[in-house]
């Protein structure tokens, strides 16, 4: 954990700055149009958990992630005639599409929070353009609040809320529009609105000839909406210290099993690892036991994702 936030400027040698401690797995809050954002490499686990750790965000929540071009898009996710038209009319801009995500994508399942979608957006800000080109690679970003503040809207907002927290936050005066982006999700063809941010409704349903359908709750999935998102197939028992019967048993620190989230007990670790485990466990059949979680930083998150997976079933 940084003691001391470093503020950068938007020069050519602060975006080699920003995107080196990016490549080194810490987080850095940089502009877009809309808010800024606490971004992190989105392949990398543990530097997605920090996101929460710093935010103090109190449950695994997808991330939208940013890239710097449609075709840097088209590389991690199934992509569609709609989306191709919505691409063209808003990005880069504050719109978000949510898509599935292609096989061997390489995003970290945290990032996604377990899901088969990923929220992508390409941001106008250039700023945040020229640090996704130094970077190259895809940067989870929410915004760069405590969690349940005020969005930022200033490098100064970031550093009142998150300094001692992160490494860095990228200075380049005031975002634009202010709220967040417009988030459209999919069902078949139709267009599905998930929250409305910075491009109008109007102006989407204009662009794609069709009138958005409103969110019901169905598998299209976005920030915020927890109640879908995802659990195995198999009834999952929480706080076991062993097996019983034919379960698989996931492991934290001293107490092992089939996989183990953290074998050193790291919270950050056990939290990088949390959705791609159960997945394995998943694949293997049957119910899952999982071992106890301490309840204190990110175990708080960690909890609160496997006690939504251990929920009865309709």
């Amino acid at each position: 954990m940084p003691h001391q936030t470093e503020r950068l400027s938007a020069d050519t040698a602060s975006l080699a700055r920003a995107a080196e401690i990016l490549r080194n797995g810490a987080l850095v809050a940089f502009p877009t149009e809309t808010v800024y954002g606490l971004g992190a490499d989105a392949r990398q686990g543990e530097a997605v958990a920090a996101i929460y750790a710093a935010k103090g965000r109190p449950s695994f929540n997808p991330l939208i992630v940013h890239v710097a071009d449609t075709a840097t898009a088209q590389s991690y996710v199934q992509w569609t005639p709609q989306a191709d038209k919505l691409a063209q009319a808003f990005w880069p801009g504050p719109l978000t599409m949510v898509l599935p995500l292609q096989a061997n994508h390489g995003l970290s399942p945290l990032v996604t929070a377990g899901l088969h979608t990923i929220g992508l957006r390409v941001p106008a800000h250039p700023a945040a353009q020229a640090l996704l080109r130094q970077f190259n690679g895809p940067v989870a970003a929410p915004s760069a609040n405590p969690s349940g503040r005020i969005s930022p809207t200033t490098a100064q907002h970031v550093m009142a809320g998150l300094n001692g927290r992160i490494a860095a936050v990228l200075d380049d005066g005031p975002c634009a529009v202010g709220v967040e982006s417009t988030i459209i999700g999919f069902d078949g063809p139709h267009a599905v609105l998930l929250r409305q941010g910075g491009v109008s409704l109007e102006d989407i349903e204009v662009t794609l000839g069709a009138a958005l359908r409103s969110h019901t709750n169905s598998a299209i999935t976005a920030p915020g909406q927890l109640s879908s998102h995802y659990a195995p197939r198999g009834t999952v028992r929480l706080n076991a210290t062993t097996a019983e019967d034919s379960e698989h048993l996931l492991g934290f620190g001293a107490i092992d099993g089939i996989l183990n989230l953290s074998p050193s007990g790291n919270l950050a670790e056990a939290a990088a690892n949390l959705f791609g485990h159960l997945h394995l466990l998943d694949a293997m059949g049957g119910p899952i036991a999982v071992a106890p979680i301490p309840m204190h930083g990110l175990g708080r998150a960690i909890n609160d994702r496997l006690n939504r997976a251990a929920a009865p079933r309709d």
